[in-house]
């Protein structure tokens, strides 16, 4: 595993670019890709709800948008709530490019507080390939 300190910094840089004025609830996930390279994302809601993303889903299109297709550990952070772990929709996402393994790591604004796998927090989940 590698040092999920640079995936904490990107996931606190892009909560702070969040366009979160609906709900006031800025977050902010980094994912690394199995290529090394670190993609991070904020929420961006819209008036007409849910039709907003997730940080996370904000995070996996930029990776998907440079080429990448595998993630193999995503970071969490949220203003307002220490210890925010993806919602059921962006598990979901992650799987679809990760793998139960995938580490999630759960931060408050200090750092990584806690890290689970995605299989820890979808068992049983789906993906394309049946993996």
């Amino acid at each position: 595993m590698s040092d999920p300190k640079e995936l904490f910094d990107a996931a606190m840089t892009a909560m702070a670019k969040a366009y979160a004025p609906h709900s006031d609830f800025p977050v902010g996930a980094a994912v690394r890709a199995a290529s090394g390279a670190v993609y991070s994302g904020c929420n961006v809601e819209n008036a007409s709800y849910p039709e907003g993303w997730c940080a996370e889903t904000s995070a996996i299109a930029q990776m998907i948008l440079a080429g990448d297709r595998e993630i193999v550990e995503v970071a969490v952070i949220a203003e307002r709530m220490d210890l925010v772990p993806p919602c059921g929709g962006c598990r979901q996402r992650i799987k679809e490019f990760g793998t139960e393994a995938t580490l999630i790591h759960l931060c408050d604004d200090t750092g990584v507080v806690e890290t689970v796998t995605l299989g820890e927090l979808l068992p049983r989940g789906f993906g394309i390939d049946g993996r």
